[in-house]
């Protein structure tokens, strides 16, 4: 699994050493030396040593209390919120002697990614909710797609998480990843929910699904999402929403049949009495 261990830089960002660990359901364990800091949505905790203590902070967390004042607070903050993100982080910072660590858990099954800002020019936009957590020192913003029809009709791809700074950020995409490096004016259309993270260079466009026959019953939505190179791209197998959509597709009706794997579906429920 990915790891990293010092090797200090001078950069802003707290300098943090991890372990990726696990296989589908993974999780990051954090190393920390006295004085240094993660920052990560609340309630991603999995286990945290007793020296590292925790504070939840209006806003992302990126800067001190007396550098970022209250309105830089009330200025992150809003930015989670518009990307549907709590308003509150949390920060795990080691008050101890020696190395302490804590985990952090993927919320579903997927993959994590470890990615050093500094060697992406500063920043990075993903999905708004694939940020796990990151050192502290990164800042958690927002991206909109500056074109209209991208605006209208991206679906995930319109408002996006912007994080920047120097340091180490771990993003969460469901199932499995694919990396892509796109030349300069290299085109892939994508699924606009499988669109996990991509560097800013990458110009983010919507493309028409084919014909109105294609639209309507092809199942794939109206648009893709065009990518236009040059950059980076991390394409994610299972967003998601595709995932909650299929779990509400596959939930019973209200009073309905809790089985599964009838023959004869709902009419076999209507024979059995389930449905009324």
């Amino acid at each position: 699994m990915p790891s990293r261990r010092h090797e200090r830089s001078g950069g802003i960002a707290d300098d943090i050493d991890f372990d990726i660990r696990g296989a589908e359901m993974q999780f990051v364990e954090i190393e920390l030396d006295p004085g240094e800091s993660a920052v990560a949505e609340a309630g991603s905790m999995m286990f945290k040593d007793a020296h590292i203590s925790m504070d939840t902070v209006f806003g992302d967390g990126s800067s001190s209390d007396n550098a970022s004042g209250f309105l830089g607070k009330i200025v992150g903050a809003g930015k989670r919120l518009i990307t549907g993100e709590s308003l509150f982080t949390t920060v795990y910072t080691h008050e101890g002697q020696g190395k302490a660590r804590v985990a952090f858990a993927a919320p579903y099954a997927g993959h994590i990614l470890a990615m050093k800002l500094d060697q992406m020019g500063g920043e990075l936009i993903c999905q708004k909710d694939a940020f796990l957590c990151a050192a502290r020192g990164v800042s958690i913003g927002i991206h909109f797609q500056k074109k209209i029809m991208t605006g209208l009709f991206g679906g995930e791809g319109f408002i996006m998480q912007k994080l920047e700074g120097d340091g180490w950020v771990f993003v969460h995409v469901g199932g499995s990843v694919v990396e892509r490096e796109l030349a300069p004016g290299e085109v892939l259309h994508v699924d606009t929910g499988c669109v996990a993270a991509m560097t800013p260079d990458v110009d983010f466009d919507l493309e028409r699904a084919g014909s109105i026959k294609s639209m309507i019953f092809g199942g794939e939505g109206v648009f893709f999402a065009k990518l236009r190179g040059p950059g980076k791209v991390w394409i994610q197998s299972l967003p998601f929403s595709r995932l909650a959509g299929r779990m509400f597709a596959a939930m019973p009706a209200v009073g309905g049949s809790k089985g599964e794997g009838s023959v004869l579906g709902p009419i076999g429920d209507i024979l059995s009495g389930d449905n009324h």
